[in-house]
């Protein structure tokens, strides 16, 4: 499965870039993920745990995400599933790209998910959920105060 999405906002590039750039910050605007830790040891890693509901039904999955690519310059932010015990597992990489014309920055994220969970089209459903109500929460943190 591969998902695109993007976002303008009304702010430098810089101030969506630090909030994109971070995956701890991700549940302050993103539902999808319920709680996102960096390893003490790597500044690149992190414990994620994505939770949603499908129907009446909650799943949690937890994944280890790296970031393999970081250029602040370009505001381009890669991660990738890492989970670093050996086995092979469906892989997940995040792809974000700001690029800010004017003071209004947009932000386009791919997300490619290559494993089965929630078949049947109900992760595209949850995601499209997710990056409705997401892109208000993410937009309410970087605006400027009126």
């Amino acid at each position: 499965m591969d998902l695109t999405a993007s976002l303008e906002a009304p702010c430098a590039a810089e101030r969506l870039f630090e909030l994109v750039d971070d995956l701890s910050t991700y549940p302050q605007w993103n539902g999808l993920v319920h709680h996102a830790t960096r390893e003490p040891d790597n500044d690149s890693a992190w414990d994620v745990e994505l939770r949603a509901r499908v129907g009446p039904l909650a799943r949690s999955k937890r994944l280890r995400m790296v970031r393999t690519v970081r250029d602040a310059d370009s505001f381009t932010v890669r991660f990738v599933r890492d989970q670093a015990d050996g086995r092979n597992h469906s892989p997940w990489v995040l792809d974000a790209t700001i690029v800010e014309v004017e003071g209004v920055s947009t932000l386009t994220m791919h997300l490619h998910y290559g494993g089965r969970l929630w078949t049947g089209g109900a992760l595209e459903r949850v995601l499209a959920e997710q990056i409705t109500s997401g892109r208000q929460r993410l937009l309410d943190l970087v605006a400027p105060t009126r």
